[in-house]
């Protein structure tokens, strides 16, 4: 659910996003069926990379949540707020306490943001990002 709300939130300041230089990704760990599914559910139009073994993942070192963080108020709050925009959770995926993380990276190998999710929700903002754009 919390995937579907990330990228829903950066589809909708796509050209925005695209006006101050920059090109929107997803990597997403389902096989190309459920990566089919979930662009059609999210509406998105910029690429979506399969990655199957987490590798991405892996190299970036991404955390794991566990179960306790199902009982995290913070989770609470961000499940009623992606709730409350729509956003369900549908199949599991093979993964799902994989957490996930936000990127960006400039021409040069520069890294200009990153945000590495520290439970479920916790999602780079849309305000953080177009800010690391405008540096």
């Amino acid at each position: 659910m919390f995937c579907r709300e990330h990228v829903a939130q950066l589809r909708e300041h796509q050209s925005e996003i695209k006006a101050r230089g920059a090109n929107l990704a997803a990597i997403g760990m389902g096989d190309f069926h459920y990566a089919r599914a979930f662009r059609e559910e999210t509406g998105i139009t910029f690429p979506l990379l399969i990655d199957v073994d987490r590798a991405a993942y892996r190299a970036a070192e991404l955390k794991s949540a566990n179960l306790l963080h199902l009982l995290r108020r913070d989770n609470a709050v961000a499940r009623k707020r992606a709730t409350a925009a729509g956003h369900r959770q549908h199949k599991l995926g093979e993964n799902p306490f994989q957490l996930g993380a936000s990127f960006i990276f400039g021409p040069g190998n520069v890294d200009r943001f990153s945000h590495i999710s520290e439970t479920f929700g916790d999602n780079a903002s849309v305000a953080d990002v177009l800010s690391a754009l405008s540096r």
